[in-house]
């Protein structure tokens, strides 16, 4: 997050920003001066969402400026993400009473509003700043914008800038800071210490397929670990995708990114918990020793598993984690990955698919999301399913057969690596922006990762 995103005081030239939803603009037209009433009626302004229009000082040299703004029917976290943009540099101030969650909210579309990706181009105009809303946590807000600039900036990085290696030195550096130290187990290693999984997926590559490993909190606490899948670009193997297909999978590594991003809100918020981050990170490449559509692989657990189609290779990275992950009896166990296109033909681009074995876990994850304005969408674990995964020369296929519940059938294949009395949650993301909306630019996104927060929260705080 921009550190010039918010000022703590107001000062004399402090821009007073006053918020009016659409039904109510016509009540406070008629509390105006006729004058006010005329100006906002030449404006054309209608107190729609994002809407703005700047109120003339009536000439006075000692009135403050103030400026109209269209908002949402409530305090939502986009209500006001559009006005960085939109609004001169300067320094304004909301006239409005907020309650400490809708001053969070308010806060941090803001702070996502001023986001901007500058690797590669500078960003050289000036945004405006915002007093702090009465009531925000301000440590939380910062921590939960800087978790979420963090999650943006690695998926919008490009592959040649962004392999396995480097997002192993992200997750080691994040780990630093938090006082901990990741282990990464590379290359043939892998086979070494049994994650056949990962090394037969990114073993093509240039760079070697690794397994990036770290925990931080007191042991005493309730376990709970975060896998997240590191497809730092995917080719499709040789089920080769087309041109076209692989112009988005520099963010096949989503996955891992709110994985970081969530630990990373985890960690500075100081939970109550044993925190373990697992990420296998790979790049799906073709080489001579490239894995084969058929092969079959046996997996961490002693599964063997047919190979239906190597473009549907997170999921044989992601149940070796799942298997190591499950090994050490969690209390809660949650993975994030850019699985498939079928989960984003069912909800489109803005809602997670959500699978898990508990209903009360789901629930709840669910009515987080919906409270904090980051929603998922739960999908069945539908048991009869498990018959299109069936393989004739092993114990199960990688995609099975069909077409259909695409979503669904690679949730229940990574069920296969996760213990019935583990409780699990997958989430099936997009972790991108196809176009610009208020505070959400075109481009990688995070996505869950507050809902999943907020539940934390209420149960580790």
């Amino acid at each position: 997050m921009s550190q010039s995103a918010f000022a703590n005081r107001a000062n004399a030239g402090t821009v007073t920003l006053i918020p009016v939803r659409q039904r109510d603009l016509t009540q406070w037209l008629a509390e105006q001066p006729a004058g006010r009433r005329a100006w906002v009626a030449a404006t054309g302004f209608k107190g729609e969402a994002g809407e703005i229009c700047f109120l003339p000082t009536d000439g006075k040299d000692d009135a403050a400026p103030q400026v109209l703004i269209g908002v949402e029917a409530d305090w939502g976290v986009w209500s006001v993400a559009g006005l960085p943009d939109r609004l001169p540099a300067g320094r304004y101030r909301l006239e409005a009473a907020f309650t400490p969650s809708e001053a969070n909210r308010v806060a941090l579309g803001w702070a996502l509003g001023c986001y901007r990706f500058t690797r590669y181009r500078k960003d050289e105009r000036v945004r405006p700043t915002l007093v702090w809303p009465a009531g925000a946590d301000k440590a939380e807000v910062e921590s939960m914008a800087a978790a979420i600039a963090m999650v943006r900036d690695l998926i919008n990085t490009p592959a040649g800038d962004l392999g396995p290696a480097e997002l192993a030195d992200a997750a080691a550096g994040l780990a630093k800071a938090a006082k901990s130290k990741a282990k990464v187990i590379v290359g043939d290693d892998l086979l070494k210490q049994n994650y056949p999984g990962i090394h037969t997926v990114g073993r093509a590559a240039a760079q070697a397929p690794r397994l990036i490993d770290f925990t931080w909190g007191d042991k005493k606490h309730p376990k709970v670990t975060l896998v997240g899948k590191g497809v730092c670009f995917d080719t499709g193997g040789l089920d080769l995708k087309p041109s076209g297909g692989m112009l988005l999978m520099k963010k096949d590594m989503g996955g891992a990114a709110q994985t970081l991003g969530l630990a990373r809100m985890i960690m500075e918020a100081g939970l109550k918990v044993r925190l373990r981050v697992l990420i296998p990170a790979v790049e799906n490449a073709v080489s001579g020793n490239a894995f084969h559509p058929m092969d079959i692989i046996r997996m961490r657990n002693g599964l063997t598993v047919e190979v239906g189609n190597t473009d549907a290779e997170g999921r044989l990275i992601l149940a070796d984690a799942l298997v190591e992950a499950d090994s050490e009896k969690p209390e809660l166990l949650l993975d994030f990955a850019t699985l498939t296109g079928a989960a984003r033909v069912a909800l489109g681009p803005d809602l997670p698919a959500l699978f898990s074995n508990d209903d009360r876990l789901a629930a709840d994850i669910l009515a987080a999301g919906e409270a904090e304005g980051d929603p998922c969408w739960r999908l069945p674990l539908y048991q009869p399913y498990k018959r299109m995964l069936k393989a004739k020369i092993a114990d199960t296929s990688s995609t099975g057969s069909g077409g259909f519940a695409g979503s669904v059938t690679a949730a229940l294949f990574l069920q296969n690596f996760v213990s019935d009395t583990t409780r699990w949650a997958h989430f099936d993301v997009y972790s991108w922006n196809p176009s610009d909306r208020p505070g959400r630019p075109e481009g990688g996104e995070a996505q869950a990762i507050r809902a999943v927060f907020a539940y934390l929260k209420g149960q580790y705080a």
